[in-house]
């Protein structure tokens, strides 16, 4: 009898570490996402040599309760805790992502130098032009490059490759003009048509996550990325990569492959991000 218990205690303990083998790891409530190649055939980086390391990510947007916690204010156009915080620039990011790792006893990420022209930023409208720049080896909360966030949008190595993060369907995994308001819309994109029917941000996480655990990345805000948006690993250029599309933009934005571009001290109420670390 007590050979026969030792033995079914030891396969439990076998199964139970052969499943959580396979259940994405967490750690301060972010989500880990193993590294490797692109699996996503959809991935604008498919077929590439670009190969991505492990990294924890956040599975939401970086909601305004917690950017509140960190910098004690909401410049939000659309007021809730678990709303994604937006009417933020690339800059208000990346001091976000510093606060919080002091916050949180890590080491900065990012080097923000506020009284030297970056002469690496090309813009003529941006009129801040912080010179930004990273300590690699620091544990700290940063933004994702696009390739990091492309493919941890796209399922990651669990990756099915789909269209958009999570779903060959948009409307189960996105936020976007015609179904982030009153009524579900169609037709034409129409900015009077989008104001009426009163689209705004959603809750983080109403949506079916992608096959990492990891919500909205289609849809509800467009989330800041760290590269130039001029071409993959420049150092210079005038526009910040946005990836994932918005309650205000069209259906293709949602696409994982999307890339946008935005000014780095440009705000919109469509505009927000998550943070990764190592």
């Amino acid at each position: 009898m007590r050979k026969r218990l030792i033995i079914l205690v030891i396969a439990t303990l076998g199964i139970v570490s052969a499943c959580s083998q396979g259940t994405p790891k967490a750690k301060d409530n972010l989500v880990w996402v193993k590294g490797g190649t692109f699996k996503n055939t959809k991935s604008g980086f498919y077929g590439t040599s670009v190969t991505i390391p492990d990294f924890y990510i956040s599975p939401y947007e970086i909601t305004q309760q917690e950017w509140v916690q960190v910098t004690g204010s909401n410049p939000s156009t659309f007021q809730g805790d678990n709303l994604p915080v937006e009417m933020v620039s690339w800059y208000d990011a990346v001091e976000y992502c510093n606060q919080r790792s002091l916050q949180e006893d890590l080491e900065p990420y990012y080097n923000i130098n506020k009284d030297t022209k970056d002469p690496e930023n090309k813009s003529d409208n941006d009129n801040m032009k912080w010179t930004v720049t990273i300590h690699a080896e620091a544990n700290g909360y940063r933004l994702p490059t696009e390739a990091e966030w492309e493919y941890a949008a796209g399922g990651g190595q669990m990756s099915k490759s789909y269209i958009y993060s999570g779903s060959n369907n948009a409307d189960e995994v996105a936020w976007y003009w015609r179904n982030a308001g009153d009524q579900y819309l169609s037709g034409e994109w129409n900015w009077p048509v989008i104001e009426s029917n009163k689209n705004t941000t959603k809750s983080a996480g109403v949506k079916k996550p992608n096959e990492l655990g990891l919500y909205d990345m289609s849809g509800n805000v467009r989330e800041w990325c760290w590269d130039w948006y001029e071409d993959l690993n420049q150092a210079s250029g005038s526009f910040r990569v946005v990836k994932g599309g918005g309650w205000i933009g069209g259906v293709s934005n949602t696409e994982v492959s999307f890339k946008g571009k935005f000014e780095a001290n440009g705000k919109g109420p469509d505009q927000g991000f998550r943070v990764i670390r190592k």
